[in-house]
């Protein structure tokens, strides 16, 4: 019985996959939409003025590199891998073929 269920949810998640993606598209959407409203325009300007190109992690200056069609921001120090919006569902989308030279580039493997 559970196996059964199982498959009936697999078939549903992937008949209704691309609505699900983009149900949450638009909804990450609204949520930036809201805090945009809610901050100054100054107060993005400073934002980005004191966080551009930072690593998230330790605060180091990070670097872009273009593999593979996708530009990855890596940190001078911790040397952490960064994707920009869409970025990553970009690399997810392709097939696992491309998605596997983008590992081996990635990690200076070709």
């Amino acid at each position: 019985m559970a196996r059964e269920t199982s498959v009936n949810e697999d078939e549903w998640f992937k008949r209704n996959e691309s609505q699900i993606l983009e149900d949450n598209r638009r909804q990450r959407e609204k949520v930036v939409a809201d805090r945009l409203a809610r901050e100054t325009e100054e107060q993005r300007e400073e934002l980005k003025r004191l966080h551009w190109m930072r690593c998230p992690k330790c605060g180091h200056a990070m670097n872009t590199t273009d593999i593979d069609g996708i530009a990855v921001d890596t940190c001078s120090l911790c040397e952490g891998i960064f994707f920009d919006h869409g970025e990553l569902e970009e690399l997810l989308m392709r097939k696992h073929e491309k998605r596997f030279h983008f590992y081996r580039l990635l990690f200076g493997l070709d």
